[in-house]
């Protein structure tokens, strides 16, 4: 949810900025761009798909979600040099870190998930067990990098209420960067544009 945001924000701010600037938009010139759906197929088989996500081994899913953000590394690692990228590759590193030392899943605390499922569902949940398709129910002194779990909520009036962790914000960050702001408009652009001026048609 929280990256959904951030790529729509950062797209109407770089349109909006390029319209002021009487520019067309120019999107970031992204390489391996099909690492990035390549990233998102595991996430889809553990998480969306009905016909596999209630079926598959637990470490299966496990190695499923540390491949998704090995391959979106990957993508990112490629276009490091785009800005916003470098920031957005910390955000994965750190999520890959957090997963990794947790048996592949995202922890997360009893207080944290109080916030998003009921007390009742919540106590039939045994602390080391799945909580839906990527967090795993942890207490913080038995979570490894335990600030690095999903420990952030929205406020409370907030209709859509989600854990995420420090590198999702990090991830959400870099992507709103590399939208909202992906550089200018290439040199050949700005001379055409200045040569179809009306001051020139003028002429």
């Amino acid at each position: 949810m929280i990256l959904l945001f951030a790529l729509a924000a950062g797209l109407l701010i770089g349109l909006a900025g390029a319209r002021s600037r009487g520019y067309p938009y120019q999107a970031p010139d992204l390489r391996y761009f099909w690492l990035a759906f390549a990233a998102f197929l595991p996430q889809f088989i553990v998480i969306y798909s009905p016909l596999t996500r209630e079926n598959l081994p637990e470490w299966v899913v496990a190695v499923f979600l540390l491949t998704s953000q090995v391959m979106l590394f990957g993508f990112a690692w490629f276009n490091r040099r785009i800005p916003g990228m470098a920031i957005l590759i910390c955000g994965v590193v750190l999520n890959l870190v957090v997963m990794t030392a947790n048996s592949g899943f995202m922890p997360i605390s009893p207080l944290t998930a109080s916030r998003l499922i009921s007390e009742e569902v919540l106590v039939d949940i045994q602390p080391g067990s799945r909580l839906g398709p990527k967090d795993i129910l942890l207490h913080p002194e038995e979570t490894r990098f335990e600030w690095l779990a999903d420990r952030f909520l929205p406020p409370s009036w907030f209709p859509y209420q989600v854990a995420f962790s420090l590198g999702d914000i990090l991830i959400a960050i870099g992507a709103f960067r590399m939208l909202a702001n992906p550089g200018s408009p290439s040199k050949t652009l700005i001379e055409v544009k200045k040569h179809d001026s009306p001051a020139n048609l003028s002429k």
